[in-house]
């Protein structure tokens, strides 16, 4: 079973920047089991939409919408206990406003999601 933990989310003005976080440990077995991790969003009303993803060799690919904005990266923990992955989120518009998920793939199949963290992009 995987953990995770996601921080970061908050009100900020458009052309603003926020970075969201996202822990994972995995409970009885190896962090290096977590093969992708993805960032979503959903915003009212509407379906939830991928922003980003991110492999255990650290290749990131984005959609049109927030490519050259948004940043997805990973580290992990000296322990090797914990994996964070990051979304950099640069010039924030409107639209961006949404819940964030994390979401964690590993190599034998399952998935699981983080809480969620509310972004706001507002005047």
């Amino acid at each position: 079973q995987v953990q995770l933990v996601e921080s970061g989310g908050g009100l900020v003005q458009p052309g603003g920047s926020l970075r969201l976080s996202c822990t994972a440990s995995v409970v009885s077995g190896s962090i290096f089991t977590i093969n992708v991790t993805d960032w979503y969003r959903e915003a009212p009303g509407k379906q939830r939409e991928l922003v980003a993803t991110i492999t255990s060799g650290g290749i990131a690919t984005y959609p049109d919408s927030v490519k050259g904005r948004f940043s997805i990266s990973r580290t992990i923990s000296r322990d090797n206990a914990k994996a964070t992955v990051y979304l950099q989120m640069n010039s924030l518009k409107p639209e961006d406003t949404a819940v964030y998920y994390c979401n964690a793939r590993r190599v034998v199949g399952d998935s699981y999601w983080g809480q969620g963290t509310q972004v706001t992009v507002s005047s």
